[in-house]
């Protein structure tokens, strides 16, 4: 079984009746749209393709069966359950961030050098990373990235986390297939009962 298949088998087993009976109207991303995808980042990983070939974004997307609004992802951070984002809203949010985190922060970066994982490049575009998930309240708090362009330290496909206050970026995973991998070895964390309330 592939991870993908992994991870998705046991999302199923751990989420409520509810939002399992939503997730189930949602569908694939179409060939066209993985390929399009695939255009913008290059890189982008073999695991998230597939995942989005099977759900096509779960933060009030819209299918022919209904609107979903599903959480599907977590970090390291368990008190924010995250959305996969669609391969519209990856593309949208690509071209939307492009200043750098040296350019958001400025001099902040100077006086707090613990802002940004010393394995991420703060020179980089922001929209140069893929931005598969912003979490509950819609990534205010806190969004998910692939990162392609690590610094010399880092890993090209490190998963990346921005938090918002005090805002952080950090390397959460070398890859998206090991991301998924602490996920499960996690046990679902992210899907708590105070999240379903």
């Amino acid at each position: 079984m592939n991870i993908v298949d992994h991870y998705l088998a046991g999302l199923h087993q751990a989420l409520p009746p509810e939002p399992l009976a939503e997730l189930a109207l949602a569908s694939g991303a179409s060939a066209a749209q993985l390929a399009s995808l695939r255009q913008a980042y290059p890189l982008c990983p073999d695991s998230l393709l597939r995942l989005l070939g099977q759900y096509n974004g779960t933060y009030y997307q819209k299918y022919a069966g209904g609107t979903v609004l599903v959480y599907m992802l977590g970090s390291d951070v368990f008190e924010y359950p995250y959305y996969l984002s669609s391969v519209e809203q990856i593309l949208k949010d690509g071209l939307a961030n492009q200043r750098s985190i040296a350019e958001i922060y400025g001099h902040y970066l100077e006086e707090d050098p613990g802002i940004v994982d010393a394995r991420i490049d703060a020179g980089v575009r922001q929209g140069e990373r893929l931005c598969f998930s912003h979490c509950m309240n819609n990534g205010g708090s806190s969004r998910l990235y692939v990162d392609f362009t690590p610094a010399a330290s880092g890993k090209v496909g490190q998963v990346v986390r921005f938090l918002h206050d005090p805002d952080s970026y950090l390397v959460i995973a070398d890859s998206f297939d090991a991301y998924l991998h602490m996920l499960i070895d996690d046990g679902y964390a992210f899907l708590t009962d105070e999240n379903f309330e």
